[in-house]
């Protein structure tokens, strides 16, 4: 005789602690997370945090001089370096923004 054995359906709730975005998928593989455009740091790609996680996500501005070079701005003009996700006990992530190599080429 078998015996049916219902299956679980597990979900996790992500959320953004800046601009208040919600999503629920699936589990993600470890070190995986969920990222969005975050209008409130200025249109910058922010990661998703675990509902009800103690976090800050801040957005870094780029510190030194540009001259030539092709940096992520946001919305408001700014060079961003980075998104940073300050976790209550203490640990960070880090999502840098790479600054962008330019090329120009004329044929004569």
């Amino acid at each position: 005789m078998t015996s049916a054995v219902p299956l679980l359906n597990v979900y996790v709730d992500w959320e953004c602690p800046n601009c208040h975005l919600e999503e629920r998928t699936r589990p993600l593989p470890a070190g995986a997370h969920r990222y969005h455009f975050c209008p409130k740091l200025h249109g910058l790609t922010a990661p998703l945090v675990e509902k009800g996680a103690d976090v800050k996500v801040i957005a870094v501005q780029r510190g030194d001089y540009l001259r030539k070079e092709h940096q992520r701005t946001g919305d408001n003009g700014k060079p961003y370096m980075a998104v940073e996700t300050v976790y209550a006990d203490g640990r960070n992530d880090v999502a840098a923004f790479a600054a962008a190599a330019y090329v120009s080429l004329s044929a004569r």
